[in-house]
């Protein structure tokens, strides 16, 4: 397991994500919180105009462009450091993001939705995420079945990161994502956490992003999402040592803190 990782804040730009929807109601508002973010220790700010929680309705293109095109300006313009992703599965914003500062792709639909996504990156030489994700963010917690969850996500992941490859992404650009909570129940997010270390066996970066999520408070009994912050670090930190590297969360600093622990303690024997 490499020692090296990085956190990925996340900017909702949107009135109705599960845990921070409409907290953001500006562009004004989404850069504030993104630098805050970048204090606290984020090396990435995921800034995402479309929520993808159970049941959420898509938004057409010209709305999405809206929210998101003017916060990835201002935190390019205000912290260049930083790397800006845009959450995405819309090949039209996903280009006019690139143009206006990102240099990462998170798409939750592993370029299925848009196939030319993958030569989009190619072209620009950007960074990516390839996300599992069972059915549409509408459908996904129907009733969500498989034989075998790590097995199965794996092969996904794989042919998925194939594909890239072909299209002619460098490897080190592509990163995966098991997709905590994107068409899983609670016993199947706990078995891929349980064997992340199959995921970070394909070869490539592992994203985990479940910060705040259901399952954190089916187990905990916490009912509000900003409730479940320690149980997404310590989720976080199994996840590290498991091989993951990209920590998607609301709580930056928090997520930081217990990263560094576990990263200067496994360091101790060598991992």
């Amino acid at each position: 397991m490499s020692a090296a990782w990085k956190v990925m804040g996340v900017c909702n730009a949107t009135p109705d994500s599960f845990s921070d929807g409409g907290l953001l109601p500006t562009a004004e508002a989404a850069i504030a919180h993104s630098l805050e973010l970048v204090e606290q220790g984020a090396a990435i700010i995921d800034v995402g105009g479309e929520s993808t929680r159970p049941g959420a309705e898509p938004v057409d293109h010209a709305e999405e462009l809206r929210r998101v095109i003017p916060v990835i300006e201002g935190i390019a313009a205000a912290a260049p450091q930083v790397q800006i992703s845009i959450d995405t599965m819309k090949l039209g914003v996903a280009q006019a993001a690139l143009e206006a500062g990102a240099s990462y792709i998170n798409d939750v639909s592993a370029f299925t939705r848009e196939p030319q996504m993958a030569q989009l990156v190619a072209e620009a030489g950007c960074d990516c995420c390839l996300m599992h994700m069972l059915g549409s963010p509408q459908t996904m917690q129907d009733d969500p079945q498989y034989d075998d969850v790590v097995a199965e996500v794996c092969e996904f992941l794989s042919e998925r990161a194939e594909l890239a490859l072909a299209a002619g992404i460098k490897r080190e650009r592509i990163a995966v994502d098991p997709g905590i909570g994107f068409g899983k129940t609670l016993e199947h997010n706990l078995e891929l956490l349980a064997g992340l270390e199959a995921v970070a066996g394909l070869g490539y970066r592992v994203v985990i992003g479940l910060s705040r999520k259901r399952f954190l408070g089916e187990l905990t009994g916490a009912e509000r999402p900003d409730q479940r912050v320690a149980a997404t670090v310590a989720a976080n930190v199994l996840a590290f040592e498991r091989g993951a590297s990209v920590f998607r969360v609301h709580d930056v600093r928090a997520t930081v803190d217990g990263l560094k622990l576990a990263s200067a303690t496994l360091a101790r024997d060598g991992r």
